[in-house]
């Protein structure tokens, strides 16, 4: 037998590669059938679990966390000291240690009040996004552990995306560490306008990541050049909804090319 979902061979009730459940399960948060080949249940959005004797873990092999998203979760901390504008919404920053807005820290599943099924594509990826960026600003990584990877596979699933759902992925993608693939995804939005603020912040930043200097010095560069045109711009509400993380968006282009524009 292979999973639908990753191909790897599986046996049992879940993929040891990636999780998806191998039977029809009910969810154990709403109760709602979850069909096979699912890792997220479509009408509560909890990821599928099987119960270990510390709580409820995502499904693998052994019944543990999958190792990679541990490793991911001990450096998200890092992730919100070295790009913190990352995770800066239109809410601004929390103190560390306060609570997410759509749930408590450390909290497995969804909040009650999210519904994913009652949304389009688009409303379900970025009310998953709202949460994961807000659990990053509270350094509640296990609900980033949860929500992570099921934002990200909700914007897959929303494509085509604007601009703005573009920088959202990207940000994801970086977070997640997946720096080839949030750049990749930053440079899409890039060939569509290339002047775009938040895709060239997204894009160098992913750049960074990845030692490339040279191209994250010229997606800085265009930053600061562009900056003031697009500043202006009445037809970029993402800039409005992204206004707290902007000016520091600029400052990492003034220190990482110092202050030199053109």
């Amino acid at each position: 037998m292979h999973c639908t979902q990753c191909g790897d061979p599986a046996e049992g009730r879940f993929c040891g590669g990636c999780g998806a459940s191998l039977a029809e399960l009910d969810c154990p948060t709403c109760s709602q059938p979850i069909a096979a080949g699912r890792r997220f249940c479509s009408a509560c959005g909890s990821p599928v679990r099987i119960a270990t004797g510390q709580g409820e873990a995502p499904a693998g092999a052994s019944g543990a966390p999958d190792p990679a998203w541990w490793v991911a979760g001990a450096l998200l901390v890092a992730l919100l000291i070295v790009g913190g504008w990352a995770v800066l919404g239109s809410g601004g920053p929390q103190p560390p240690g306060a609570p997410a807005a759509m749930g408590q820290p450390g909290a497995l599943g969804p909040a009650p009040q999210i519904d994913l099924s009652q949304m389009t594509p688009r409303e379900a990826a970025d009310r998953l996004y709202d949460r994961v960026m807000r659990a990053l600003t509270a350094r509640d990584t296990i609900e980033v552990l949860n929500f992570l990877p099921m934002a990200i596979d909700a914007y897959e699933i929303a494509r085509p995306l604007d601009l703005d759902g573009l920088f959202h992925l990207s940000l994801l993608q970086r977070a997640a560490l997946d720096f080839e693939g949030a750049l990749r995804t930053a440079e899409e939005g890039l060939a569509d306008d290339p002047d775009h603020l938040l895709n060239l912040a997204a894009a160098a930043a992913a750049a960074e990541e990845l030692g490339d200097d040279a191209l994250a010095e010229r997606y800085h560069r265009r930053l600061l050049e562009v900056w003031d045109q697009e500043r202006a711009r009445e037809d970029r509400p993402e800039y409005r909804e992204h206004e707290p993380a902007l000016p520091e968006m600029r400052r990492a282009a003034e220190r990482f090319t110092g202050g030199d524009g053109g």
